[in-house]
């Protein structure tokens, strides 16, 4: 089951600090709004995103529809398909996507030591 490319969003304190230290490790930002506390880094094909004051806990994400260059994949597997998939199989939802929409939209699930997973389609 392909659910998307893959990144890590980290919830930090400051994240004018936190774009120097990761800029120090070789990451650089290609995507988000400092302005607006949040930024996406790249390093390779390593991808981070730094959240500012929007999450309580750091996670998982993964977005159907993209790649690592946040480009466009075609055909991709919708996220209300993923849901329903998912849910098949027995995955409980934190929140799920209104399965009466089309086009963007997200849910969240958690694996069983709590870690919070963010499945989030953009297009």
């Amino acid at each position: 089951m392909g659910i998307g490319a893959f990144s890590t969003s980290l919830t930090v304190k400051d994240i004018i600090k936190s774009r120097e230290f990761y800029e120090n490790l070789g990451f650089s930002a290609f995507h988000g709004d400092i302005e607006q506390n949040w930024l996406i880094m790249k390093n390779g094909d390593c991808v981070i995103g730094l959240f500012q004051g929007m999450f309580e806990k750091n996670m998982l994400t993964f977005n159907p529809g993209w790649d690592s260059n946040a480009e466009e994949i075609n055909p991709f597997k919708d996220i209300r398909v993923l849901q329903e998939e998912l849910r098949e199989k027995g995955i409980v939802f934190i929140n799920e996507v209104d399965t009466a929409t089309v086009g963007p939209g997200s849910f969240m699930i958690q694996d069983p030591d709590g870690n919070p997973i963010l499945v989030d389609q953009h297009r």
